[in-house]
Formats: C-alpha cells, sequence, structure tokens
C-alpha cells in the first residue's frame, strides 16, 4: 500500500487507485490519493518539521550513510519493486538500486563538507581591520517532483543533497510507480531521520502539482519531466529557485576513426535499456557516410542478439514499456515514419507494452522519431559526411541535455566537444554515460540546474555572506 507521509505520520488519502504491473498488467499494490486539505498539511507538517530540526551537518552525514546500508539490505525487495512498478529488467533494477546507494553516500559526504568561502576583503581599500566568509543556509521547503523511469535513483538525486543541506523535502512521484518513493521515505526514517523533515502525497500531477507550485511556502522545486511542465513550473515559481531536467532528444556520433567494438555495445545499452524511456537514451545515431556499411550490420546483428520480454527473466535485456498507451504511441510515429519513406533496418513490432528495439534509416528532420523525443527502443541512423555537418546536426535540436561523441583522435575530439551545445558530452561514450557524481543537466529546452550531489546542495541552499569588523 502506497501511503501519505503527513506531518509526521503514515495516513491514508481520500481515494484509492489500483496499481498495475507493467508486463502482465495485474495488480501488485494501492495508491493512496491525496486531498487539497492534506496537500495543504503536507507543507504546513513540513514547515514546522524544518522549524525544529536540530541535525548538525554530521548528524545528517550518519542518517544518509545509514540509509544507503539501508537500501543495500532491501535491494532484492526493491529490484522486485522496480520490476512490477516500472517494468524493469533484473540488470536495470540491479543499476537502479546501486546507483542510489551511491547517490546516497555521495550525498552524506557533502553533508559534511558544506562550507562556504573566506572572502578577500582586504584586497580592497579601506577595508582594513573587517574580514568576511560565506555559509550555505537551507532554503527551506524543497519540493521534488520525480518521473516514472528513475524512480529510486532520480528521486535520491533530489531528495538526498536537500536533506544533506539541512532542508525539508514534500515528494510527489509519478503516479506511476509510488511505491518506490515509499520505500524510500521508510529507509530515511528508519536510518533516524526526524520523520518532520519528510513529506510524501500521491495523485494527478495536474491537480496535486499546481496546487504545490501555488504553495509560496515551498522554498525551491526539483522537477524532472517535459519541457511544457516545466515551463510551467519556471512561470509558477517565479523567484522561488527551481533545478529543471526537461526533455531531450540525445544524438550519439560515430566517426570514421572509432573503435566499433567499444562503440556498439555502449550504444545498444543507452538507446535500449529501460526500454528506451531515458531521456538520455541514443535517439539520433550520426554514422560517418564512409563506414555505413561496415558499422551499421555490426549494429544490427548486436540489436537482434537482445533478448526482449518478460522483466522477470534475468536474461531479458528490454523489457516493457510504463503503459500500453506508451508503447502504441511510439508504434504510431513509426509507421508514421515508414509511410513517410523511412526504412526499418530491425525490429518495427509491438506486443502489448513490449515494443521491439528498432532501428531506422532514411529519416527525414520533420517525422516525429527524428525532431520529438520519442522516450522509446527505437533510433536512427542519419549519415553524415563532415565533423561541421556532424555537429551541426546533433545541434539542430531545441533540446541540449546530453551526447556522444566515438573518434580515436583526441584533436578531433577536442574541436567537435567544444563546438557540441549540450549540457554533457560524452567522448567515446554513448549520449547515456552518466556517473552519479558528475553535474548533470541540460541547455536551451532540457532545463537548466545540476544534479549530482555536490552541486545539488549548493543550488539547494542560500549562499550567506558574513561580515566582520574588528
Amino acid at each position: 500500500m502506497s501511503r501519505l507521509l503527513i506531518g509526521g505520520s503514515w495516513v491514508d488519502g481520500e481515494s484509492v487507485d489500483e496499481l498495475t504491473e507493467k508486463y502482465r498488467g495485474t495488480t501488485y499494490g494501492q495508491m493512496q490519493v491525496a486531498s487539497p486539505e492534506q496537500v495543504d498539511a503536507a507543507v504546513a507538517g513540513a514547515l514546522e518539521g524544518i522549524s525544529a530540526s536540530k541535525l548538525t551537518p554530521y548528524k545528517r552525514y550518519k542518517i544518509l550513510l545509514a540509509t544507503a546500508r539501508l537500501v543495500e539490505e532491501r535491494r532484492e525487495h526493491l529490484i522486485s519493486l522496480l520490476r512490477d512498478e516500472a517494468g524493469f529488467t533484473r540488470a536495470d533494477g540491479e543499476n537502479e538500486v546501486s546507483r542510489c546507494i551511491q547517490t546516497l553516500e555521495l550525498s552524506a559526504d557533502e553533508a559534511r563538507r558544506l562550507n562556504g568561502d573566506l572572502v578577500l576583503m582586504l584586497s580592497a581599500a579601506n577595508a582594513s581591520d573587517r574580514m568576511g566568509f560565506t555559509i550555505h543556509a537551507p532554503r527551506g521547503v524543497i519540493c521534488a517532483i520525480t518521473p516514472f523511469n528513475s524512480p529510486l535513483n532520480t528521486l535520491a538525486h533530489k531528495v538526498a543533497p536537500a536533506l544533506a543541506g539541512g532542508n525539508a523535502v514534500l515528494i510527489k512521484p509519478s503516479s506511476y510507480t509510488p511505491l518506490c518513493a515509499v520505500e524510500l521515505c521508510k529507509a530515511l526514517l528508519d536510518a533516524g531521520l526526524p520523520s518532520g523533515l519528510l513529506a510524501l502525497v500521491h495523485g494527478p500531477g495536474g491537480r496535486i502539482g499546481r496546487q504545490l507550485l501555488a504553495d509560496q511556502r515551498i522554498a525551491y522545486y526539483a522537477f524532472t519531466g517535459s519541457t511544457q511542465v516545466g515551463r510551467e513550473i519556471q512561470q509558477a515559481a517565479g523567484l522561488r529557485g527551481t533545478q529543471l531536467e526537461l526533455g531531450s532528444i540525445a544524438s550519439t556520433i560515430v566517426c570514421d576513426d572509432a573503435d566499433f567494438t567499444r562503440a556498439i555495445p555502449k550504444i545498444l545499452n543507452a538507446g535500449f535499456r529501460k526500454a528506451g524511456q531515458v531521456c538520455t537514451s541514443v535517439q539520433r545515431l550520426l554514422v560517418q557516410r564512409n563506414i555505413l556499411d561496415d558499422f551499421v550490420p555490426l549494429l544490427i546483428a548486436a540489436v537482434e542478439a537482445l533478448k526482449v520480454g518478460d522483466p522477470s527473466d534475468p536474461e531479458t535485456i528490454i523489457g516493457p514499456m510504463i503503459s500500453q498507451a506508451h508503447a502504441e504511441r511510439a508504434q504510431n510515429w513509426v509507421e508514421e515514419a515508414v509511410a513517410g519513406g523511412a526504412r526499418i533496418l530491425t525490429g518495427g513490432k509491438r506486443e502489448g507494452s513490449i515494443v521491439q528495439p528498432t532501428v531506422l534509416t532514411d529519416v527525414q528532420e520533420s517525422m516525429k522519431v527524428y525532431c520529438e523525443e520519442i522516450f522509446a527502443p527505437v533510433l536512427s541512423v542519419i549519415p553524415f559526411d563532415t565533423d561541421d555537418e556532424a555537429v551541426e546536426r546533433a545541434n539542430a535540436s531545441p533540446y541540449g541535455l546530453a551526447a556522444g561523441l566515438f573518434t580515436s583522435n583526441l584533436h578531433r575530439a577536442l574541436r567537435m566537444s567544444q563546438a557540441m551545445r549540450f549540457g554533457g558530452v560524452h567522448v567515446n561514450e554513448a549520449s547515456s554515460a552518466r556517473v552519479d557524481a558528475m553535474p548533470f543537466g541540460g541547455v536551451k529546452d532540457s532545463g537548466f540546474g545540476r544534479e549530482g550531489p555536490a552541486y545539488a546542495i549548493r543550488e539547494m541552499t542560500e549562499e550567506r555572506l558574513i561580515t566582520i569588523s574588528y
């Protein structure tokens, strides 16, 4: 049962929604839906919690570290839950839990090292007998709004740095994956976090999300989701703080001097893990024209070797999408592209919520599979001739979250990567390469702000200057 956490207590909501397993469609749980009054009470409880909090940075460190150990102890339960909630395969579930543990550990370390700077007051004229320094103070209540495609680690990337910085956190998870949020909250509370510093509400984003945005008691919003909703959040937040990780159409470039044996496995993982439902999944695969005949057959053979189907089978690599409706949309986009002249090199079929890993070619820039985020196991092979052309085609998108580049030439790698306008460019890695310690975020319509505990904690605190004359 996915209950609500309000004012330090687990409570029922005003109604109950059934939760269905993503592969077979059977019921595996229930979600309590919060009323408007309960959402209001959740914010009030978080405010009271932070007012009463006496946690030192060291105690925050200990709590987050203990939470990481509890998540490790509950690994098997979480992997099973991720399979039911998100349709994750064993490998995807293992990776999600392991990364959540790492994010908690990194955030614990940051709780101890959050220091300000000594200001060089004496470097200015007429500033003798005066010193200055900065500190990082909590903002207050942080609202974390999280997606279905990384229901544990993305949540940890918002909650753990916020708590490390001394804030209270109110969580609004995706209605597709509410139980993962419940389990992370339980781990935090079992690790000793004062219950008033944490609140959890479930329900439709259109209603609850807008109520949370209108509540001026919330100091900061950390959101991962669509660019459309991100714009709404930014407009409503006004002068309050935001961190927005939004839409993406990720490109990966394969140059003619690339190491195929390195590139292809990484491209497959980046294009098809989590059934392609990752904001940095390879959607545009730019391949230099003079290696197409050698590279593409190897790519297709590797794709066709991937096992697709039941996520409970440990050999399965690609499981179901989050819903049949999402799978049907992806299939429709592929069919529209084929009707417009695109060719399917492999895949293109759907059964229920399972979409076969699909590789297209001869796509046009006006096709949805090219110019809109498909969020499915579908990538398009796009030929290019020159490095400048590849960079131009990768940059020709309203989004700019992440990109990959495969080349054996250091000069080429540096020149091209510096010309690519993305939040992150990964050389000899695909677009979805990520280490949880690194800064992660986008530019253009992919949003702004950075995840990564060392970077997020500074955004979730206020830098305060203190000067002393003596």
